[in-house]
């Protein structure tokens, strides 16, 4: 139904308020897919496992994905593999935190 891309696209929205960067371009969203039903799941992991607002940006990524029409069923695995490191960020996201 929707394509890894439109998943991310609609995640995207979701800001992560301690660095205010989306979730896609720190590299914290690991996949996502949609079946024709309309049932999607996201794998994603945090910066760290401490993280205090770990329930709040889970359901933010879930309600970002059940906007999207036809959407029936979200998903949304919080996994610790591979661990994040700011690597995994995209180059604007390292040069304003310093991981670059």
């Amino acid at each position: 139904m929707y394509s890894k891309e439109e998943l991310f696209l609609a995640i995207s929205t979701v800001i992560d308020p301690e660095v205010g960067f989306n979730l896609v371009e720190m590299g914290l969203i690991y996949d996502a897919e949609c079946d024709d039903e309309g049932n999607a799941h996201v794998t994603m992991t945090l910066s760290t496992k401490a993280c205090p607002m770990h329930q709040m940006i889970q359901q933010w990524v879930k309600e970002s994905v059940e906007k999207m029409a036809n959407i029936k069923e979200v998903v949304v695995d919080v996994v610790w593999e591979p661990v994040w490191n700011i690597t995994m960020a995209e180059d604007n996201v390292k040069k304003a935190l310093g991981g670059a």
